[in-house]
């Protein structure tokens, strides 16, 4: 029996009842990725490998459960983004410069991986810096979609989503500050869940060769990718919980259940349009069967409420909270560029393009005013979840779109249904979820005409990830999930 495609859940029954061992698992995986992964205009989703160390770690679980052990992912092949600090590999994010930097220790999420039992094969690709909505850098090259090897994988965890939907291992860790673990599962046909932030630890997530500290980031949030809605919950069960160096001291996570076991029971507000860029057609479409499955099932559906929070607004605070971020190591020079571009702005330019320039030249009482105005939409969302259980909408305007390794990020361009709008625009999305710090699941909803897949987001309130993710088990058990590319 080939095991690629199978789930966590599934392999895990397996190993429990002998029909297969771990060390079987891995080697089928490795073998895969050998064969898949390197070839010519291959996935390229893993740039490090860690083949030995996995067999290892293999034999290591097999020889525990022969002792009675069974831990939740208790030898599990996995993998892990490549900005992730993993001792014995190099951690880059994708900067050729930093190919000798390896970390002193594990990142907290992979200690936790490794704790549970995990298998982990290797490091997934990602994008210079983690700056793209598509995986290619100079040093490890560009991972390709799965269904299309012309398009992109999205970013910046477009390795991992290429890797679980090419059947490179059962689960993997990725991160999602600009939509980074949604928009590749979106792309690539696979389930992702960013998690309420605050609620993974993100320690060892962190660009070379900076220190591993334990800080509490602001937007980005580590989270799990998976090709099953049931191994997203498993996955978020080992991630979730506070970095042990601080609040971890203190207290321990303990989510509350889903407001809803039955599909006829949920409350969902649908938003397909937003006022800043069309929604393409493949994407409606997804939208609507997802709409259409919910109203079959007989939840409650509304395509309107004036609880919900002006999308423009939203919008323009993530743009200002995100790109405020990006300028705070540039070079003097560059930063004073950047004062004397935003000053040359007219007064009345309240463009997407102008708000992020702004934003790069911050003050920080200009980022206290932001912060205070994010403070109100929570407060608006948290009136919404009073009246509904989640929100479904989209994560990019298109299905996966073709590589596009112009340098001139701000210069490209997004085509959506035959017309181009600026390439950076389509992170208003993301934003949705992103700016509040609420969680978020992507999930497959079929293939568009042109055989791309598609998928959803389904937003949830702060700190109720297990509503999202039983909406999404139920819709996964009504519409379809995971197809594996032909």
């Amino acid at each position: 029996m080939e095991w690629k495609f199978q789930s966590a859940e599934e392999l895990t029954t397996a190993l429990r009842a002998g029909e297969v061992t771990s060390a079987e698992l891995t080697d089928e995986a490795i073998a895969r990725i050998e064969q898949d992964d390197k070839a010519i205009n291959a996935i390229n989703a893993i740039c490090v490998p860690d083949f030995d160390r996995a067999r290892a770690a293999a034999r290591e679980a097999d020889e525990a459960r022969a002792r009675g052990e069974d831990r939740p992912l208790l030898g599990i092949p996995v993998t892990v983004k490549e900005s992730f600090n993993m001792t014995g590999l190099p951690t880059t994010w994708g900067m050729p410069q930093h190919q000798e930097f390896m970390p002193a220790e594990d990142a907290v999420q992979v200690s936790r991986l490794k704790a549970a039992g995990a298998v982990v094969l290797g490091k997934t690709n990602v994008p210079l810096g983690l700056q793209d909505i598509q995986t290619f850098n100079e040093f490890y090259g560009t991972t390709n979609n799965p269904w299309d090897h012309d398009r992109t994988s999205g970013g910046s965890s477009g390795g991992s989503a290429a890797a679980l939907a090419s059947g490179f291992g059962a689960l993997s860790i990725g991160s999602d500050l600009a939509g980074s673990l949604r928009t590749p599962a979106h792309f690539c046909g696979i389930y992702a869940h960013k998690p309420t932030v605050g609620l993974a630890a993100t320690r060892g997530m962190v660009p070379p060769p900076a220190p591993a500290l334990p800080v509490d980031l602001d937007l980005a949030v580590a989270g799990p990718m998976a090709r099953t809605a049931r191994d997203l919950t498993l996955l978020l069960d080992v991630m979730a919980g506070p970095d042990p160096l601080t609040h971890g001291m203190a207290y321990e996570v303990k989510l509350p259940p889903a407001r809803h076991e039955r599909l006829g029971d949920f409350r969902v507000l649908v938003i397909e349009d937003h006022p800043l860029i069309p929604t393409g057609a493949a994407v409606r479409a997804g939208v609507n069967r997802v709409a259409d499955a919910l109203v079959d099932g007989g939840a409650r559906v509304e395509r309107y409420s004036p609880l919900f929070p002006d999308l423009t607004e939203s919008a323009t605070l993530y743009t200002q909270l995100l790109f405020s971020s990006t300028v705070a190591r540039f070079p003097v020079e560059a930063y004073e560029q950047l004062q004397a571009n935003a000053a040359g702005l007219s007064a009345d330019d309240r463009s997407l393009d102008a708000a992020r320039l702004r934003a790069m030249v911050f003050t920080h009482r200009d980022w206290l005013a932001v912060y205070d105005h994010r403070e109100r939409h929570r407060h608006g969302w948290r009136q919404l979840f009073a009246e509904f259980d989640a929100v479904v909408c989209p994560i990019t305007p298109t299905p996966a779109f073709p590589h596009d390794h112009d340098p001139d990020l701000l210069g490209r361009k997004l085509d959506i249904d035959g017309v181009e709008y600026p390439y950076f625009d389509q992170l208003v999305w993301a934003g949705v979820a992103t700016m509040p710090g609420l969680p978020a699941t992507a999930v497959p909803t079929g293939l568009s005409a042109q055989g791309l897949p598609v998928g959803v987001q389904l937003i949830g309130p702060a700190f109720e990830d297990r509503t999202p993710l039983r909406l999404a088990e139920l819709l996964e058990q009504t519409i379809g999930g995971f197809q594996a590319p032909s």
